[in-house]
């Protein structure tokens, strides 16, 4: 931890979160607008974010590191890489970089209020040891997350929680302290952190999981052959990031594809990379064959079909059922089972927390993050001087920290260049009468915790520019060509003219 140099201050930008986006927009700040003085505001100890939060045995990303790293620092472990892997990468960034300094921790933000006749945000933070501290800033760069780290997601209609004797945590507040060698313990869930504790668990203990439906995995060695070869005959390792990166995003580009295209014929893909790991006579019903098509919610990497080893091994237990109500021994099933456990981890994801849950207001007025309309998932509607890191399900988070760092700095150019204080997204002429809706589709992508707290988030248009499409393969070229001129962008109040398209040489 870093020690406070100061309480409070004034600065150009104030960066919000010490995550993996806070220290990758801290970056490009620095690079692309040396000139500007800025902050990162962190509540924790220490930066990482989820990070650092997650303890639970095996913690690893469920993105490949080539993309999930940032593009300016080469990635060179496997594409799988644990918690403390992450960490000391992020750590590498801050200390190459210079960050550390700027970086405040122990400062949890009670409010942010934008004054329209300063043109300056007023951000009050409570220090870790109770002091207050007052930050004013021109531009927010929101980069907190999206999940609560303290109050993970318990299904309210489980009954008898209470009555377990043994020991019951959700995933998210496991004690790294937990001695649980030789124990009997019952996962409940399904998803990437499920898939993750269960061969953890599985390799010193009696693991049984838990499931109400199945999740689709892609299983594949914990290695990049392209990236091994590249290595093996000499290119640098600069070189081999990004080409390994390009080679990714491509893959998943088509993978994203044939989900929507032929999920069937990719469901048989999948099986056949299980096999793989698991034997040919591995049987999927009905454990493992998802009532969704691939993709529909996120599809997780599943390095050397481990949860999949386990299972076919015998060394871990597959039940899928509902929960009747918890007993002192377990969990009564639906079906009349009781799964008895020492130890119960809850692996049922988490509650949404739009904006860090900070009260916001512009010149004196609340904001209802659902009563505004997002600006392509980054800006929003009455909002002024603000952008929001908000990434990718379908590829890795990070791949829009960078590319959003690019557009924020590009921003803050223009409005020196023109001379501006403020700037804020408006509708155009056109979007007059434009359906309004919620966040993201359904249809498209339907994870629990994005349906349970969808009425927290901004709305969307039915137009590109007024949502957030989930695309990182039209965004790396729409983003990058947004005209700061546009009738969408009012600079000190006043809305760019409408200007009539050049003519044709």
């Amino acid at each position: 931890m870093v020690e406070q140099a100061q309480a409070g201050g004034d600065f150009d930008v104030l960066i919000v979160g010490a995550g993996i986006s806070g220290i990758g927009s801290a970056y490009h700040l620095q690079q692309q607008c040396p000139g500007k003085t800025y902050a990162v505001l962190e509540a924790k100890a220490t930066f990482g974010g989820t990070w650092d939060t997650h303890k639970y045995p095996g913690v690893r990303s469920d993105s490949d590191l080539y993309t999930f790293g940032y593009r300016f620092k080469p990635w060179v472990g496997a594409p799988i890489a644990s918690a403390q892997a992450i960490l000391d990468y992020m750590g590498a960034v801050i200390d190459e970089n210079g960050i550390g300094p700027n970086i405040r921790y122990g400062h949890t933000i009670t409010s942010a209020k934008w004054d329209s006749a300063a043109n300056r945000w007023t951000v009050e933070a409570r220090t870790s040891e109770g002091a207050e501290a007052t930050f004013t800033c021109n531009f927010l760069w929101m980069c907190q997350g999206y999940y609560d780290h303290h109050t993970p997601y318990i299904p309210p209609e489980w009954k008898g929680i209470s009555d377990f004797k043994g020991l019951f945590v959700h995933a998210q507040l496991w004690d790294a302290a937990t001695d649980w060698e030789g124990k009997r313990i019952l996962v409940i869930g399904s998803g990437a952190t499920a898939a993750t504790v269960v061969p953890a668990f599985a390799q010193k203990a009696q693991v049984t999981m838990l499931q109400r439906s199945p999740t689709y995995f892609y299983c594949h060695p914990n290695q990049n052959e392209l990236a091994d070869r590249l290595r093996q005959i000499g290119i640098d390792e600069p070189t081999v990031h990004r080409v390994v990166r390009a080679q990714v995003m491509h893959d998943q580009a088509v993978m994203d594809k044939r989900c929507v295209d032929e999920p069937d014929v990719v469901f048989e893909e999948l099986k056949m990379a299980v096999r793989a790991y698991a034997g040919e006579d591995f049987e999927f019903e009905p454990h493992f064959t998802p009532k969704y098509r691939p993709w529909q919610q996120r599809l997780a990497f599943c390095p050397d079909g481990d949860l999949f080893q386990a299972a076919a091994q015998g060394r871990a237990r597959v039940v899928t059922d509902t929960i009747d109500r918890f007993t002192e021994m377990g969990v009564l099933t639906a079906s009349g089972e009781e799964l008895e456990a020492d130890i119960i981890v809850a692996c049922t994801g988490f509650h949404l927390k739009v904006l860090g849950d900070i009260p916001f207001e512009v010149d004196g007025k609340a904001i209802n993050w659902g009563d505004t309309v997002t600006y392509r998932g980054m800006m929003f509607t009455g909002v002024p001087n603000m952008a929001w890191v908000f990434g990718y399900f379908r590829a890795s988070w990070t791949l829009r920290v960078d590319m959003l760092g690019d557009f924020v700095c590009r921003l803050l150019h223009h409005m020196d260049e023109r001379g501006a204080k403020k700037v804020e997204v408006a509708f155009r002429d056109e979007d007059a009468g434009m359906d309004v809706l919620p966040w993201i589709e359904a249809d498209n992508f339907n994870p629990g915790y994005l349906m349970r707290d969808m009425h927290k988030l901004p709305r969307r248009g039915n137009k590109e520019e007024w949502r957030h499409n989930q695309n990182y393969w039209l965004e790396r070229d729409a983003i990058p060509a947004i005209d700061l001129e546009g009738q969408e962008f009012v600079y000190d109040g006043q809305r760019v003219e409408a200007r009539m398209p050049e003519a044709a040489e």
